[in-house]
């Protein structure tokens, strides 16, 4: 039975929809917000009511239609496990909060459980594999500092898919899988993901590599003077970590492309441009290397001292791949440099871009197929 999904992707000052029928593509869009129409609004949340009309009359210029199905992306809220999760009232409350800190993905599910309201009440809304799923082995969390264990923040809607797209190219199931997967993006998140799970990740936000707009890991020393030095608002300096850090801190641009153009052009801003462009990339290798020790952890058998790196082979016993993936992957000749520096531990498979519409619209339809349950955030939200 074929089933058609419409997907709901908002993000800072746009919002994407795209109609599926089964995985194929039926159309999409890009609804772009103009800054003074929200600047309207004090909070994202408020934005909800402005959004939902912006995408009815998208799809009333497309004529319409039913959907079996409406799914959102999911927005930053307490830590859940990766899945499908049901729309319902308590995670719509949940979603209002805006905590820890208000993003556009919070509107996801609202806005998908309002669309899906408006073509019937039988008809479901999910939100897909949010960015605040917590699959951490105990291991990983523990930091320096007991009262600051480590978050759990990733690419997961994109990390997820592409371990989906590997298991076929491996020809084994997902959830049997042992990866390595490196989400480069404007943000860069390296994960180890094993047996379904995302069991260690360098935290996308605000640690790891540091990637084209943010500052990655910073000494924490530097990081204190920074915050009392009277140079910075918090607001502001969370900005300089994350937004305004990585390659657009050292070169003025984000865009790769652009600072491969300045290598290209030679002198000075090229020799600091590949510098900063090789350095980017051994950061990332370093971290791929680091998550595939983590690989070796979570049964008895593995601490026991089971696992291990097999150099004359160049595989770890654990381990089946590192998948390179995100609009960075396109760049074939850092894609390169990263390979050359992991390749001895794992076979790598590079799947360039992301397509989190088709990500999303796959999560509903594994429930309408039956291949999975939708989760409920009511049974994993903290108790009050």
């Amino acid at each position: 039975m074929a089933y058609s999904v419409l997907t709901v992707n908002p993000g800072s000052t746009s919002t994407k929809i795209a109609l599926f029928n089964d995985e194929t593509p039926v159309w999409d869009e890009v609804i772009r917000h103009p800054t003074e129409d929200l600047a309207r609004f004090v909070a994202v949340s408020e934005q909800f009511d402005f959004r939902l009309f912006t995408i009815k009359d998208c799809l009333a210029k497309h004529g319409g239609g039913k959907f079996d199905a409406v799914v959102g992306r999911g927005g930053i809220i307490d830590p859940l496990p990766g899945g499908t999760f049901r729309v319902d009232p308590v995670l719509v409350e949940r979603l209002k909060t805006g905590k820890p800190w208000e993003h556009a993905s919070n509107l996801g599910g609202r806005l998908a459980l309002g669309l899906a309201e408006d073509v019937g009440s039988d008809v479901p809304a999910f939100i897909v594999d949010p960015v605040c799923v917590d699959e951490l082995i105990p291991e990983a969390r523990i930091m320096g500092l007991p009262e600051l264990p480590k978050p759990s923040f990733s690419h997961a809607l994109n990390i997820k898919a592409t371990v989906r797209l590997a298991s076929r190219a491996l020809r084994k199931p997902w959830e049997e899988l042992s990866v390595v997967v490196a989400h480069m993006g404007g943000g860069v998140s390296v994960v180890a993901h094993k047996h379904g799970r995302i069991i260690d990740t360098s935290n996308g936000t605000d640690s790891g590599p540091f990637s084209p707009s943010r500052c990655g890991e910073i000494p924490v020393g530097d990081v204190v003077r920074a915050c009392f030095s009277g140079k910075y608002a918090e607001k502001e300096l969370k900005r300089e970590f994350a937004g305004k850090g990585g390659l657009l801190a050292y070169l003025g641009t984000a865009d790769v492309r652009e600072v491969k153009e300045m290598i290209r052009r030679g002198g000075d801003i090229g020799k600091k441009a590949a510098l900063v462009y090789h350095s980017m990339a051994w950061q990332i290798a370093k971290e791929i290397g680091a998550q595939a020790i983590s690989l070796n952890f979570g049964n008895d058998s593995e601490r026991s001292g089971a696992g291990h790196i097999d150099i004359k082979h160049g595989m770890t016993r654990h381990m089946d791949a590192i998948l390179l993936t995100g609009g960075i992957a396109y760049d074939s000749e850092f894609v390169m440099m990263i390979q050359d520096r992991v390749q001895w531990i794992a076979r790598v498979l590079v799947y360039p871009g992301e397509d989190e519409m088709l990500a999303l619209a796959q999560g509903g339809l594994r429930v309408l197929n039956g291949e999975e349950k939708a989760k409920l955030y009511g049974d994993y939200a903290p108790k009050k």
